[in-house]
């Protein structure tokens, strides 16, 4: 509820500050990039420490304490509350980074019980819930009050409670959890190298880099049905917390799935990857409601069944670089995947569409590939 009511309002919140468009871009991508680049340091930090718990913790509590104090940049409001809050923002993106390799490697230590891909499900279902939750928080205080004082003022609310069920979790888990988290017997073993990764685990980052690529983003599907007229601005969030829904829903089906069939339940993301620019840039309201849809069930997929195929793949001592590495590689391939789908979409959708095409059928290869190499 916390973090992702901070991303949905981002940019209307600097913007009210008196931030450019520019500014609005540097923020935004200093956030993200620092969310995702520095994980490549936190995961293997996570366990030359071992100090999961704690960087959990530190990670939430920056979210936790910076999104709130949000509600005072407007009421401080010139250059110094804008400062505040793009500060505050990044904050928060850096709190994302300390805490998600080794949130990760909890998940996956307990999900050797439940079986990872339920783990990582259960997680994505709660997630996404606070997903939907938190924006619509937002957006109705903010009907209410005409600006976003409130409602940020009101995420103290769920921040403290998760920090109290964080903190309630690790009493009563540790004696189950802390055994069965990796060990580092040696310092080689604390420094994840590329070359030195199993093949299979090569091949399957190739498949996450070129799906990820090829995978059309909720903001040019918005950008496209108000463009197109399909939807008005204020329906675009409405449908965006629906996409959360699905995206929570999927995240349950494929992982159960991941437990039975392991990665062979992610060949379903690249064909029906291709379907979401057919439908989601189409210039039917129907079909374009579908795409977002579809949209949101191949990111649950992402999101969830992705991330629990790495905690399978790779030793358990190099699990936190390793949670590390996947992460800024989805970033990286996201990013450059919105530059790609922009720049196709202003020039040509069935070109778009096309290279959606081809990259996902290189995706499909890649993920063959690493299977086999899985089995030898």
């Amino acid at each position: 509820m916390v973090y992702e009511t901070a991303r949905s309002a981002t940019g209307p919140l600097l913007a009210s500050l008196g931030a450019s468009a520019v500014l609005v871009g540097v923020v935004s991508g200093v956030g993200e990039g620092s969310a995702l680049l520095l994980r490549l340091f936190t995961g293997p930090l996570a366990d030359r420490t071992r100090a999961y718990w704690r960087l959990a913790l530190t990670g939430y509590g920056m979210t936790v304490v910076s999104v709130p104090l949000l509600a005072f940049a407007p009421i401080v409001g010139g250059p110094v509350g804008l400062v505040a809050a793009a500060v505050l923002l990044v904050t928060e993106r850096v709190g994302k980074a300390v805490r998600t390799p080794s949130r990760d490697v909890l998940i996956a230590t307990a999900g050797r019980q439940l079986g990872a891909g339920r783990a990582f499900a259960v997680h994505q279902l709660f997630d996404q819930i606070g997903a939907a939750a938190g924006p619509l928080l937002l957006a109705g205080t903010a009907a209410l009050t005409g600006n976003y004082t409130l409602g940020f003022a009101l995420l103290a609310l769920p921040g403290a409670a998760a920090l109290a069920l964080l903190l309630a979790v690790r009493r009563a888990g540790r004696a189950a959890i802390d055994p069965e988290l990796p060990k580092v017997t040696a310092a080689p073993a604390r420094r994840l190298r590329l070359a030195g990764l199993p093949a299979d685990f090569r091949w399957y980052l190739l498949f996450v880099v070129l799906s990820t690529l090829g995978f059309t983003g909720f903001g040019l599907l918005s950008f496209n049905a108000v463009h197109r007229g399909l939807a008005s601005v204020a329906l675009v969030p409405v449908g965006y917390a629906a996409a959360m829904l699905v995206d929570a829903g999927s995240a349950v089906l494929t992982g159960l799935a991941f437990d039975r069939i392991g990665r062979r339940v992610l060949f379903v993301l690249p064909p029906l990857a291709v379907l979401v620019p057919l439908l989601g840039l189409s210039g039917s309201f129907a079909t374009a409601l579908a795409g977002v849809l579809l949209w949101g069930f191949l990111l649950g997929v992402q999101e969830s069944t992705l991330r629990a195929a790495v905690a399978t793949a790779v030793p358990a001592e190099v699990r936190g670089a390793a949670y590390g590495l996947f992460g800024a590689v989805v970033g990286g391939a996201t990013a450059l995947g919105g530059v790609l789908g922009g720049a196709l979409y202003s020039w040509s959708v069935p070109a778009l569409v096309a290279v959606v095409a081809v990259l996902q059928a290189a995706a499909l290869f890649a993920l063959v590939i690493s299977g086999r190499r899985a089995a030898v």
